[in-house]
C-alpha cells in the first residue's frame, strides 16, 4: 500500500492555535481532575475510572477517523490531560510513590515509547501520522507527556517548594529558549517540538494550580470550577474556529506523499 492510499495525516499542523489550545487543555486537565475528585466528591479512584472510560471512547472515535477532525482530536487531548493528571495523583496519593520516582518513571516510559516508535517507523515526525501504528505510538507518547508533566510540575512547585507561579515562569522560559534554539537552527524540528510539548504540560499544570489553590498554598484561591469552565470554553471556541477556518488542516494524502518522497523525515 502506498502512502497516498493511506489515511490522511491524523494530527493538526503546528500553528499558534495548536500551542494555545495545548496550554488551555493542560490547565483544564489539572483543574478538572481536582474538580471531579474533590469538589464533586467522586474520589480519586472513581474519577480515574470514569475518565479512563470516556478517554477510551473518544480515542476509539479518533482512531476510526480517516483524517484530522478538530473536535475529535482535541477532545482526546483534553481527556488524556485529565487522565494523565489522575495517573500521577493515584501513584502519589493512593500508593505513596514519591514525586521524584514518578517523574523518573514517566520520563523513562516516554523515552522508551520514542525509541520503539523510531525503531519501528524511523521517524518521530507528527507530519507522518498516516497509519494506525504510528497513531498508537503518538497517543501513547501524549499520555506519558501529560503524566510526566504533572509529576514534574508538582515536584518543582510543591516538593522543591519553588511555588506555582515561579514554576510556571521557569517552564515558560525553557520553552522560549527551545523556540529560540530552533529559530537559530541549533535544534531540529522534531526534537524541538517534543521538548516543547512535554514542557507545556507542567506549565499548564502550574498555572492551573496557581489559579485554583488557596492563598495559603501559594495560589489565587479561585477554586477549580471557575478556571475549569473558563479554559474549557476558550478551548471550545478555538476548536470551533479551527473547524470552520481549517487553518490547521493537514494536507491531502497525495500531496503529503509527494513531499515525503522528496525528503526524509528525521
Amino acid at each position: 500500500m502506498t502512502i497516498a492510499r493511506r489515511a490522511a495525516n491524523k494530527v493538526p499542523e503546528v500553528t499558534v492555535y495548536f500551542w494555545i489550545i495545548k496550554v488551555l487543555a493542560t490547565t483544564v486537565g489539572e483543574t478538572a481532575a481536582d474538580l471531579l475528585n474533590m469538589n464533586l466528591g467522586l474520589g480519586l479512584t472513581w474519577t480515574t475510572v470514569v475518565m479512563a472510560v470516556l478517554t477510551a471512547g473518544a480515542l476509539a472515535l479518533q482512531l476510526r477517523s480517516e483524517r484530522y477532525v478538530p473536535w475529535r482530536y482535541w477532545l482526546v487531548v483534553i481527556l488524556i490531560s485529565v487522565v494523565g493528571t489522575l495517573i500521577t495523583d493515584n501513584l502519589v496519593d493512593n500508593f505513596g510513590v514519591p514525586l521524584e520516582v514518578t517523574t523518573a518513571v514517566f520520563a523513562v516510559a516516554l523515552a522508551v515509547t520514542f525509541v520503539l516508535w523510531h525503531r519501528s517507523e524511523h521517524t518521530l515526525s507528527i507530519h507522518t501520522i498516516f497509519t494506525r501504528r504510528r497513531e498508537s505510538y503518538y497517543w501513547a507518547a501524549i499520555l506519558f507527556t501529560f503524566a510526566l508533566g504533572t509529576a514534574a510540575g508538582d515536584l518543582l512547585a510543591e516538593r522543591i517548594n519553588v511555588g506555582y507561579l515561579p514554576s510556571a515562569g521557569i517552564f515558560a522560559a525553557v520553552i522560549a529558549l527551545i523556540a529560540f534554539a530552533y529559530r537559530m537552527r541549533l535544534l531540529g524540528a522534531v526534537f524541538a517540538f517534543w521538548a516543547a510539548y512535554v514542557l507545556t504540560r507542567p506549565l499548564g499544570a502550574s498555572l492551573g494550580d496557581w489559579l485554583s489553590q488557596s492563598r495559603d498554598a501559594g495560589g489565587l484561591g479561585l477554586g477549580t470550577v471557575g478556571p475549569s469552565v473558563v479554559f474549557l470554553l476558550a478551548s471550545v471556541v478555538l476548536v470551533v474556529y479551527l473547524t470552520r477556518s481549517r487553518v490547521d488542516a493537514t494536507e491531502e494524502p497525495a500531496v503529503a506523499a509527494a513531499k515525503i518522497n522528496a525528503r526524509t523525515y528525521p
